[in-house]
């Protein structure tokens, strides 16, 4: 068997090529001039993963052989329950942790902080306020929240005045996970301009989005036991300049 393996992949690697060159054939004028930046076998027998780029970022698309027919939407592996064209946009959305500009994040130590992550987060955004109660149940964490009012920009000042405060990490938590800002307006230099440029440069188009320490994202929360497993699992594959600084 093994010395059939060889041969096997050679009888497959032509077929894998023609479909793809089909695909590309029939969704180019489909597609309205969007780029298709790969096509490869999905994880379904006979379905292919197409990724293109949208305005938003990497999308997937999942295409037959012929490009005939195209689906759009998430792809579950129902035996283990994973996502995985989440799994795969995480992959294809990465960017270089190390790259951040971290200076322009307020930052929250818990413990060690050897758990790290940076996360664009609105105060008044309800999906922002749940993964504050998840973080919170979190210890040995380093968090660099990018403060992107984007939900509520009418209420931007309230942000500001978190830059401003003495303790920057308390006021954050004040206004986004108990709700109370401060009332007083920003009495200092705040780069939130820079933060908006950040996340736009970035294609945050939602909040929150958690940018590991792998620099792969998420988007949305998720509950305390999920996020610390995925925590986890980031800072074992993590460069060294993802730790903690």
């Amino acid at each position: 068997m093994r010395t059939l393996l060889p041969l096997i992949l050679c009888l497959l690697a032509p077929a894998a090529s023609a479909d793809e060159a089909a695909i590309r054939k029939a969704l180019a004028p489909a597609l309205g001039g969007t780029k298709i930046e790969a096509v490869r076998p999905a994880a379904v027998p006979g379905l292919f993963e197409v990724h293109v780029s949208g305005p938003e970022g990497p999308q997937l698309l999942y295409s037959d052989p012929q490009g005939n027919f195209v689906l759009e939407g998430m792809l579950f592996d129902t035996r283990s329950g994973r996502n995985l064209t989440e799994e795969r946009l995480r992959k294809l959305s990465a960017i270089s942790f190390a790259s951040l500009p971290l200076a322009l994040a307020v930052r929250l130590q818990r413990g060690n902080g050897r758990r790290v992550l940076a996360i664009f987060s609105d105060p008044y955004c309800p999906a922002c306020r749940q993964l504050e109660k998840s973080l919170a149940q979190i210890d040995d964490i380093t968090i660099y929240y990018y403060m992107y009012p984007v939900i509520r920009p009418e209420l931007a000042e309230h942000s500001k005045a978190v830059w401003c405060a003495p303790d920057r990490a308390r006021a954050w938590i004040e206004l986004a996970l108990h709700g109370k800002p401060i009332t007083t307006k920003a009495k200092c230099d705040v780069p939130m301009e820079k933060m908006l440029e950040l996340g736009r440069s970035l294609g945050v188009n939602s909040t929150p989005t958690i940018i590991l320490a792998t620099g792969e994202r998420l988007r949305g929360g998720l509950p305390a036991e999920q996020l610390r497993s995925v925590l986890d699992e980031a800072m074992k594959q993590a460069p060294a300049g993802a730790k903690a600084k």
